[in-house]
């Protein structure tokens, strides 16, 4: 199956299953590294990318009675091994560098790497505790405080990502 290479690499993580598709755009953006993209444009393509997978049967949509909002469940047909994805990074021009800076360019981007994976970690565990405070109301007290720390984390990770991105750029 036809998919984006971001898209389809979010979506083969086993932690991504119950998600919006405002989540997956942040992780998108987060991964494509590219401050200049407009985040609507984005959640737009997202979009369309997770009602091809929909149509396929790969993904069940659902849309909550309470908030009305429409979350993405991958279904038992689900297969990342017929998506054809390979992971991309923004490296420096090794032409124009030294042996330290291709040293320091390669623990970045292994730095960028770790930072991402754990975002998309952190987004996984963002979401399951919406899903447990909304099948459980009773558990969102103790479930709250959780959410906030891990969507706090969420923020310091996208920050951490952005700069090294911002960093490998500026050395192109």
């Amino acid at each position: 199956m036809k998919i984006d290479n971001i898209v389809g690499n979010i979506l083969s993580l086993d932690n991504v299953n119950h998600f919006t598709a405002v989540e997956l755009r942040t992780a998108y953006l987060a991964m494509k590294g590219d401050p200049s993209l407009d985040p609507n444009n984005a959640r737009r393509f997202v979009y369309t990318e997770l009602l091809k997978l929909v149509k396929k049967g790969w993904l069940r949509k659902s849309i909550s009675k309470k908030k009305t909002i429409t979350t993405f469940v991958k279904t038992e047909y689900f297969n990342p091994n017929e998506l054809d994805f390979r992971e991309e990074y923004k490296t420096v021009n090794p032409g124009n560098s030294s042996g330290a800076d291709e040293t320091i360019n390669k623990q970045l981007i292994e730095r960028l790497a770790h930072y991402k994976n754990e975002l998309l970690s952190g987004l996984g565990e963002a979401d399951e505790y919406k899903q447990l405070c909304n099948k459980f109301p009773e558990l969102c007290t103790t479930l709250q405080p959780k959410y906030n720390l891990i969507r706090e984390h969420n923020s310091k990770l996208l920050g951490s990502i952005r700069a090294i991105e911002n960093l490998t750029l500026n050395k192109q």
